[in-house]
């Protein structure tokens, strides 16, 4: 005896999620083989420059280059964790962070490898194009909050009337 359709879809809708979250878990072991190989490199980079010659611009620069993609990599992980923890839900503030650290890490290399003084090369234009690119994430990142607290106010101010008329 052939499924009824709603038990099919049912059905599929489940595999759906159990190959997403599969994906998810997957994800995040791939993550986290990652960071533990970044922290391994960081360290193994960090004693190549402690033995060579005293050079202190290059060491901040390989500890801010290396301790900043370590940051990228945990906040994806903890996005892939949040995915898992409520079915596949994804907020958008945690990419935008990610990509808010990934513009300023590129943003230090370029400033700390580049001359002294500014030209209009094209170091100098993707510094203005990473610094436009900033401006207009952080400015995301803060109208999404701002509206998430929006959000978050109708609920609790809808909540009460709510329970009220239940009580009633």
């Amino acid at each position: 005896m052939p499924a009824r359709p709603g038990e099919f879809l049912a059905r599929t809708v489940r595999a759906i999620e159990v190959t997403e979250n599969a994906i998810h878990a997957v994800v995040a072991i791939l993550l986290t083989a990652l960071g533990v190989a970044l922290i391994i490199d960081t360290v193994r980079q960090i004693a190549v420059i402690l033995a060579g010659p005293y050079n202190l611009p290059a060491i901040v620069l390989a500890v801010l280059d290396e301790a900043l993609l370590l940051f990228i990599i945990a906040e994806l992980l903890h996005t892939v964790a949040i995915a898992l923890r409520h079915g596949g839900a994804l907020d958008p503030e945690p990419f935008l962070v990610i990509g808010l650290v990934a513009g300023i890490r590129r943003v230090l290399v370029l400033t700390a490898e580049s001359e002294q003084s500014f030209h209009w090369n094209p170091q100098g234009i993707e510094l203005l194009i990473l610094m436009a690119l900033i401006l207009v994430m952080a400015i995301t990142i803060l109208v999404w909050r701002h509206s998430a607290r929006l959000r978050g106010d109708a609920t609790s101010a809808t909540a009460p009337s709510s329970a009220r008329k239940s009580q009633g």
